[in-house]
């Protein structure tokens, strides 16, 4: 089963910005229940979604420097990551249809060849 990795203000820019697949990065808090709410949608993208797109998890009470960075105010807030930009953002508990439809279109369809 794939998981959604850990990172922090150490990890993020290797294991995010320099990442080969988009990175879906979820904001959240131990003690948000918006973020509780929205985790497993996050589990079920990072295991359905594994062979084009990486899910990530950054608790931003302990790594405030990417937080602040990336401007994160409200929590839950999930952004896409592609070739180290952000290029989606997606603020607050949404269901499982709607993070698809904002996702989607930043993932590449793997070539195959007729």
């Amino acid at each position: 089963m794939t998981k959604p990795v850990e990172v922090t203000d150490d990890t993020f820019e290797e294991a995010v910005l320099k990442a080969e697949l988009p990175t879906l990065v979820d904001f959240w808090a131990v003690w948000c229940g918006p973020c509780k709410m929205i985790s497993p949608f996050v589990d079920e993208i990072a295991e359905e979604y594994h062979d084009k797109l990486q899910v990530a998890k950054l608790d931003v009470d302990n790594n405030i420097q990417t937080t602040d960075r990336y401007r994160v105010l409200s929590i839950p807030t999930l952004i896409v990551f592609k070739n180290g930009e952000a290029v989606e953002r997606i603020v607050g508990f949404a269901p499982k249809s709607k993070l698809l439809a904002k996702i989607t279109p930043h993932l590449d369809e793997v070539q195959t060849d007729l």
